[in-house]
């Protein structure tokens, strides 16, 4: 038996999503990535003396949108808490949360692993405001401090310690950016900070119902990095158990340069924050009219689309699955589809050319010049053999290089109309056998796969415009006669 066949792996997760917002949670400020440092702070994100918060109402709706997404229950009465924490990128002293009574409770995350699915149970959602940002590297001998993130407005999902392996926790982070980012809530960019996980991550062993000590690890800017974190700490805690030692109760930070981790501090308890209610904002009502409302202007969501492209449109669950990974590129199939009722050839265009080309090129579809439109005339161009699937692909590629003809025009241009002139295919196809009358002779004597290289010879011969039906029918008939 080896040592992790012993343990089970416990890990809970905590992943902040920054809203996208125009403004702050509780002030008019602005929450523009990448501005020059302390430029979207006001009296209110400074914490000045007799300032009141007044809470951002879109911020309400877009929690109340992930909960609906995550099957949660919706508070109806909310009410924020002060978390009292002494950093110096907090200036009030104190983070407005929410404690008891947060916007949403239960629900879960579904994922699948190794083809099993399994739902995360989740603990809550709550809604609050982030600290600023310490810079300690851009000057020797001072730390340095920019407020432009106090303030902004996040959302905490907090799932419970379901999550038994770094897969796993893998899984469940994809799977919240990916619906963060189908409800437009939250762009997901964890290497800009506006989606952060922390991992709660404990051992045991197999067979133990109780929970051991867990430790906290922070700082991973990338879900790569999330599975990297749990695998070391998972490691780390093993060796010492083995080794007759104990786990304490901490944070620790992660080093990306090598999957390290190291002490930050000896990990609070709730009561460390001495949470009170926050006296200067009233309890906040979210209606049944209110969550109906919000309900009834959803989007679909990626579970949705991925039923609808396999059911109506009868695609493979593998397909269905890679068109929904992304909320632009599943957009981009539905407006293809409204101009070309071939939905195979329009997944396999969209799954192997049209992601191929935005990956590689590093672009977003807002960015990408191959229209929908001008994709369903490449495959109507196709379904009606005037094109070879290879001639296609140049037109594609004219495409994307942004020119405005019609498939038809670039193809005539670049002469790759398919010729389904007997006479003309004729010709090319004496050529192509008159170069190998010894594998003629083959195809006679049984050897039909042949027939091959003679078709490879006529498409060499025609420069790819041989129409590959007929010149096929063509061949069969002279090599058989």
């Amino acid at each position: 038996m080896t040592e992790n066949d012993k343990y089970e792996i416990v890990i809970g997760l905590e992943v902040h999503a920054q809203l996208n917002t125009k403004t702050k949670i509780f002030a008019a400020d602005e929450t523009v990535y990448g501005a020059a440092p302390n430029t979207q702070i006001s009296p209110i994100t400074l914490g000045l003396p007799g300032v009141l918060p007044m809470l951002n109402k879109e911020v309400v709706e877009k929690a109340v949108k992930l909960g609906i997404a995550l099957h949660c229950t919706i508070t109806e009465e909310n009410h924020f808490a002060r978390k009292n924490y002494f950093y110096a990128d907090l200036p009030k002293g104190y983070q407005i949360s929410q404690d008891k009574a947060p916007v949403c409770t239960g629900g879960y995350v579904e994922i699948e692993v190794n083809n099993e699915r399994k739902q995360i149970s989740l603990t809550r959602i709550h809604m609050e405001e982030d600290a600023g940002k310490n810079n300690h590297e851009l000057d020797e001998q001072y730390s340095l401090i920019d407020l432009n993130r106090a303030g902004v407005p996040l959302l905490e999902i907090v799932s419970e310690p379901d999550i038994r392996s770094s897969d796993e926790a893998y899984a469940y982070v994809t799977e919240l950016r990916k619906l963060v980012r189908y409800l437009q809530i939250c762009d997901g960019n964890m290497e800009e900070g506006s989606m952060r996980c922390d991992a709660n991550v404990s051992v045991r062993l197999k067979g133990e119902t109780a929970y051991r000590n867990r430790v906290e690890v922070k700082n991973m800017n990338s879900i790569r990095n999330v599975k990297r974190a749990i695998d070391n700490e998972v490691k780390r805690q093993i060796e010492i158990y083995e080794a007759g030692g104990t786990i304490d109760q901490e944070t620790r930070g992660f080093n990306p340069a090598d999957g390290s981790s190291f002490p930050l501090r000896s990990k609070e308890n709730a009561h460390d924050y001495r949470y009170f209610p926050e006296p200067d904002l009233p309890p906040v009502v979210i209606t049944q009219q209110t969550i109906a409302a919000i309900r009834a202007a959803m989007p679909q969501l990626p579970k949705e689309l991925q039923e609808k492209f396999s059911g109506e449109y009868h695609l493979s669950a593998y397909d269905a699955h890679v068109l929904t990974d992304e909320r632009e590129i599943a957009l981009y199939f539905l407006e293809l589809i409204q101009f070309s009722k071939n939905y195979k050839s329009a997944a396999n265009w969209v799954i192997n050319e049209v992601k191929s080309f935005v990956n590689e090129n590093n672009i977003s579809i807002s960015a990408f010049n191959v229209k929908p439109a001008q994709l369903a005339e490449i495959i109507q161009l196709i379904d009606a053999n005037i094109v070879s699937s290879s001639g296609a692909k140049n037109i594609f590629k004219s495409f994307a290089e942004g020119n405005a003809k019609s498939a038809v025009a670039i193809a005539e241009e670049l002469n790759l109309v398919q010729s389904s002139d007997t006479d003309e295919l004729s010709k090319w196809i004496e050529t192509a056998l008159a170069k190998y009358p010894d594998k003629v002779k083959e195809y006679k004597n049984g050897k039909k796969g042949n027939i091959n290289l003679f078709m490879g010879e006529v498409m060499k011969l025609s420069r790819g415009t041989a129409d590959p039906k007929v010149t096929t029918k063509l061949l069969e008939e002279k090599l058989n006669a």
